[in-house]
């Protein structure tokens, strides 16, 4: 039997472990779950009695190096700052690890001994970074392999609500961290290259500079842009590239709408608000503005972001009901932005009937005999419930092909890495597309870069 042992059966680990079930017989797979708590495992699992649960704390130092040692490969799923405990232990006992998060600093400082004991350290094989990656190097690697030049390369991907549970006013619901979504964009400029200048974004000016696309099938979406669009630059090998950028994807019209919560300061999580517990929506969103004795809290919050009562913005604020004077904060010591994350959960939290969304949007310009040529790859997965949901299957999915792909020596290469080479990309991008992950890609004229939208 080879030995699977899965840290963390959090939200994107449905789609991993039933994967890994339903391939254990045909596999000769022997798996285990830990994690504190065992409930989820279990809810996971259901009546297989094939599949061991184990309480498992990644900080219990005898209760992780027991289940590592005794297992072949560990697939971490924890949050991001957690892997290194378990990734300690794999380089100790020679077990193979695979993670779906980015490289840590911590990580990548493993290379050397993972790599002379000839042990998979894979990392960012997700959704994104994952998929991204993998389905990205594909054409671009057949683009090089036809003898092309790379001169743009642009790349967007959002987790985002079905089109059928799409029921308000903003298009958008959280599918995935709230935190993450509020603070997005904070912590410097975002940085990309555009005709071969390097152009930055602040983040007060962040999501007024969207890049519209259009999605066939879905309609239309924006993108903005992400902190820093060139971390994979020279990964990639597009270090003579002319133009280079990341972003996320909304429906159009979110990024407008949301950039007054910027300007206002609600996203800021850098101070606390004096006696939030008791303060109501309403008191939230004025303590933001101007003192008027006459004037309401709409008329100034119109006033201040010169928004017009007869503006579908005016009418999404309207709908998440943040002038409400009875409905209160209750949230001791919080910050703007652990406040506005409060608010919106109300209105964006998905119900027990709503499918979630990935949507992800690749352009490849390239010269190829004088001529310039373009490529666009367009991905969209739906979820199918609450518990298989399109974001565990487009980061779980890939995490368990990887995982077996190891055990199987498909990939055999050793180190921290992250998937962008032939040899990791190829199996799992197939296995992908029979599980329904498809690309659709097409050739369009050669359009290059923008600058009207970005």
């Amino acid at each position: 039997m080879r030995k699977i042992l899965i840290i963390g059966a959090g939200k994107s680990s449905s789609y991993l472990i039933k994967y890994l079930i339903d391939k254990s017989a045909s596999e000769n797979l022997e798996m285990t779950i830990g994690d504190v708590n065992l409930d989820n495992a279990r809810a996971l699992i259901g009546s297989n009695s094939q599949v061991k649960v184990i309480h498992l704390d990644i900080f219990n130092a005898e209760s992780r190096s027991t289940a590592i040692k005794n297992t072949d490969i560990v697939v971490s799923m924890l949050p991001a700052r957690f892997h290194i405990e378990a990734a300690k232990d794999c380089i100790a006992y020679k077990k193979h690890m695979v993670t779906a998060s980015y490289v840590s600093d911590e990580m990548q400082a493993l290379d050397e001994e993972a790599t002379s004991n000839g042990l998979v350290f894979m990392n960012e094989i997700g959704v994104d970074p994952g998929i991204d990656h993998m389905s990205a190097m594909k054409v671009i690697d057949s683009i090089r392999d036809k003898g092309g030049k790379m001169i743009l390369f642009e790349s967007f991907t959002g987790g985002l609500v079905a089109p059928e549970s799409d029921t308000n006013l903003w298009n958008y619901k959280f599918t995935w961290n709230p935190r993450n979504v509020v603070v997005a964009g904070q912590g410097g400029a975002a940085k990309f290259l555009q005709e071969n200048q390097f152009k930055y974004i602040p983040y007060h000016r962040l999501f007024r500079r969207t890049e519209f696309l259009e999605v066939e099938g879905y309609g239309r979406f924006e993108a903005y842009a992400n902190r820093d669009s060139l971390k994979y630059q020279h990964v990639y090998g597009l270090d003579q590239i002319k133009t280079l950028y990341r972003g996320t994807m909304r429906r159009v019209g979110f990024s407008r709408a949301w950039n007054v919560f910027v300007q206002l300061g609600m996203t800021d999580d850098s101070y606390t608000i004096d006696d939030s517990a008791n303060m109501s929506y309403r008191d939230f969103v004025n303590a933001f503005l101007p003192y008027s004795p006459t004037d309401s809290v709409e008329l100034k919050f119109r006033h201040a972001l010169k928004i017009d009562q007869d503006d579908i913005v005016w009418d999404k604020f309207l709908e998440l009901d943040i002038f409400n004077p009875t409905k209160m904060v209750a949230l001791n010591k919080a910050t703007p932005a652990q406040i506005l994350q409060k608010i919106l959960m109300d209105s964006w939290t998905l119900s027990d009937n709503d499918k979630d969304m990935i949507v992800m949007y690749h352009k490849f310009g390239y010269e190829l005999n004088g001529q310039k040529h373009q490529i666009d790859s367009t991905m969209v997965a739906l979820g199918e419930d609450q518990t298989y949901t399109a974001m565990s299957k487009t980061v779980g999915l890939p995490v368990a092909i990887a995982t077996l792909a190891i055990l199987n020596k498909k990939i055999t290469t050793p180190g921290v890495q992250i998937p962008i080479s032939k040899e990791v990309y190829t199996p799992i991008l197939q296995e992908l597309k029979s599980n329904g992950i498809t690309f659709n890609e097409k050739e369009v004229p050669y359009l290059g870069y923008n600058p009207l939208n970005v």
